[in-house]
């Protein structure tokens, strides 16, 4: 789909515009009357990036999707060069589903590299997944500091199955006084209970059964609430059993990403990574503890 098969009214087949540069999303954005909801991704989009879309449909007139490989949130190791980039078969599935897709080139985001200024994620950034990729939630940030610039959305779509992350956009919104809400949305599962995810297309089917030790950990620790000792024991019992290389299953604080101690009550964040056939796998729940 090419800029002049994109014309056309918003939300109608074929409608979908794409824009590659700052000046051509502002124009496009000053055009949009009523609310605007952005979706933020890196491309390469499936089934679970549908049901952010859908949301985002559902909360705002408009719907703004950017698809943009950031080059500041891969560390060393990451094959920043090999990440997919099928932009045509991006714009086909999303073609009539929102207004806009912006997908700029690098230099376009980033006319110096690495930027001068930037955003740190803070001690939030440097645990979990940010112990295993140093700096990769400062790239996150800084680079969703922009997109909420550029795109002045009313609302941005989460999903929660990448917590940390969601948890680390909450607190920049908030620590920023940005104007623009966060909606979270439930994580995609597979009919088995894997989470949907394009690291899912690694495994095989010995594998898949395997990484069903996620969801199921997410299910024992569901049965266990309200009692936060029993969700614990849950968490310890997987741990135990070793079915995947587990590298945490931890209960921790929604807002400060710490692990919660005894006398926790509320919600709580159930963050699990692991990984199987050399591929890290996600999963996360949020749960309420009411008694010891």
């Amino acid at each position: 789909m090419n800029e002049d098969e994109a014309a056309g009214d918003p939300g109608a087949a074929g409608s979908t515009r794409l824009v590659t540069t700052k000046a051509q999303l502002r124009a496009e954005r000053a055009a949009m009357d009523g609310s605007v909801a952005a979706v933020f991704t890196m491309g390469a989009l499936h089934t679970g990036h549908l049901a952010l879309v859908q949301r985002a449909r559902e909360v705002a007139d408009h719907v703004i999707l950017t698809d943009f490989v950031n080059p500041l949130q891969f560390g060393p190791g990451e094959d920043y060069e090999a990440y997919p980039r099928p932009l045509a078969q991006d714009l086909d599935l999303v073609d009539g589903l929102v207004d806009l897709v912006f997908a700029p080139s690098v230099h376009e985001m980033y006319p110096v590299l690495p930027p001068t200024v930037s955003v740190t994620a803070g001690r939030a950034g440097t645990v979990l997944e940010g112990a295993a990729r140093p700096g990769h939630f400062d790239g996150v940030v800084t680079v969703v500091a922009k997109l909420l610039q550029l795109t002045a959305p009313d609302v941005t779509v989460f999903g929660r199955k990448d917590a940390q992350q969601l948890a680390i956009i909450q607190r920049l919104v908030a620590d920023l006084d940005l104007p623009v809400r966060i909606e979270p949305v439930e994580i995609q599962r597979e009919p088995s209970g894997l989470a949907r995810s394009s690291r899912n297309g690694y495994l095989s089917d010995a594998g898949r059964e395997q990484a069903l030790a996620l969801s199921r950990t997410l299910a024992a620790v569901r049965a266990a609430a309200p009692s936060l000792a029993a969700i614990r024991a849950a968490l310890a019992e997987a741990l135990a059993r070793a079915e995947i290389d587990w590298a945490y299953a931890l209960a921790l604080d929604p807002s400060t990403l710490e692990e919660i101690g005894p006398d926790h009550r509320g919600e709580v964040l159930v963050a699990l990574a692991g990984r199987v056939e050399g591929t890290r796998l996600l999963d996360a729940a949020v749960v309420v503890a009411t008694a010891p």
